[in-house]
């Protein structure tokens, strides 16, 4: 099968999101450009890297005095609105990479599909026809931080911490893993 690549160049929305109760959600990454909408699956420790890389760059960005990176997200611009329908899973990523396009001062994030058996793997294709289906977005400055924003939120979202060991709790009750351990 011949690879997907989705392209995004400014969307009109970039988000992640979840569907599902805290311990049982699925997180999305989703972009849409008119009518054009992909939403592609990935785990919750991969939204909070995403979140903390691309905030750490918009940082160094903003350092050194890239103007069209703002230091902070603007409240208005942060989008609050559930993921959009219908939501059709294109693919689940496995691995994601995260640049900076100085020529036209934008946030450059690729996430690619789980290799299938018998797929190069990204590393070993640039834009080749073989390889795992692909997205790729470039966003601006104020839209990345309005990603980074959402995206910490969405994550922080989940379940209550046990308070000794750190853990989620889960609503059937918890067996903490401190010394001394106690259900909840």
């Amino acid at each position: 099968m011949s690879r997907r690549v989705y392209t995004f160049d400014g969307p009109d929305r970039f988000v992640a999101g979840t569907v599902g109760e805290p311990g049982g959600r699925t997180f999305f990454l989703q972009a849409r450009k008119g009518g054009d909408v992909v939403s592609v699956a990935l785990e919750k420790t991969q939204v909070a890297v995403l979140a903390q890389q691309l905030d750490a760059l918009l940082d160094i960005l903003a350092d050194r005095g890239i103007d069209s990176v703002p230091v902070a997200a603007d409240p208005d611009q942060v989008d609050t609105a559930p993921l959009g329908e219908p939501l059709v899973e294109a693919f689940r990523v496995g691995a994601m990479t995260l640049a900076w396009d100085g020529e036209h001062d934008r946030v450059v994030i690729e996430a690619a599909a789980i290799p299938e058996e018998g797929e190069a793997s990204p590393d070993d294709t640039e834009e080749g026809p073989d390889g795992p289906d692909l997205v790729r977005i470039r966003i601006d400055g104020p839209t990345a931080r309005a990603f980074v924003d959402r995206a910490t939120r969405v994550v922080a979202a989940g379940r209550p911490l046990c308070p000794r060991c750190g853990e989620p709790l889960d609503p059937q009750g918890h067996i903490c893993a401190r010394p001394n351990a106690y259900l909840n």
